[in-house]
């Protein structure tokens, strides 16, 4: 899965969530192009290739059935 079409099946199963808007990303300094993606046991793994603003690199984490994020 790419990152694209996780933000697809994210923003279609939990419309109000905020992960990927515009205003959330250009907080963070962030763009779609910073982002890799993967497949763990039993979620799918967003992670930065480029830290962001003061350094940020985490990961984030969605379940494969709902595409919530998993904390």
């Amino acid at each position: 899965m790419t990152p694209s079409q996780l933000k697809y099946h994210y923003e279609k199963n939990n419309p109000g969530g905020l992960f990927f808007t515009r205003g959330t990303m250009k907080f963070f300094g962030d763009t779609m192009r910073n982002y890799g993606c993967y497949e763990s046991e039993n979620a799918w793994v967003l992670w930065r290739k480029r830290p962001v603003k003061n350094g940020l690199r985490s990961d984030a984490t969605f379940c494969k059935r709902t595409f919530r994020r998993i904390t």
